[in-house]
């Protein structure tokens, strides 16, 4: 071999130095388009009460899974009627059941932790009655009412 394979920084080959072979280019950017454009309207006017303006329509959000806010009532019931104690397996089988006709495909995917996506929604709920007050956190393993 010459001195030109040879690396004048380090003194290897230049087949094998870092200065040699310098990382591949990151790949050219392609522009990202928009099927349909984006309309931006205007902030609202704050609303008086009592004036005949119409009022504007409540936007509806439709969730992929069922969210934690739902689950709060239907817990709430379920240890109502078991005496306000239940271990969890026997609550997440009763919430099941209870919910049944709302739960749907989307719930029973699995979070990317491996749990079912509506019990990880229970427990959020859970977390939100502890802090409000209407659940104590009790023992490991077991959901009561306050």
């Amino acid at each position: 071999m010459s001195d030109v394979d040879y690396c004048e920084l380090c003194d290897l080959p230049r087949s094998t130095c870092i200065h040699g072979n310098p990382p591949a280019p990151p790949p050219p950017s392609t522009p990202t388009t928009r099927a349909t454009p984006v309309v931006r309207r205007k902030a609202a006017a704050p609303r008086v009460p009592g004036s005949s303006a119409a009022s504007a329509p409540s936007r509806v959000v439709r969730h992929r899974w069922t969210p934690p806010d739902v689950f709060a009532p239907h817990i709430l019931e379920v240890l109502r009627e078991a005496g306000g104690e239940l271990d969890q397996d026997e609550l997440f089988d009763r919430l099941e059941t209870a919910m049944a006709e709302r739960l749907g495909d989307a719930d029973r995917e699995t979070t990317p932790e491996g749990e079912l996506r509506w019990r990880y929604a229970a427990r959020r709920a859970r977390q939100s009655l502890v802090s409000e007050g209407l659940m104590t956190k009790g023992r490991p393993g077991v959901w009561a009412l306050s």
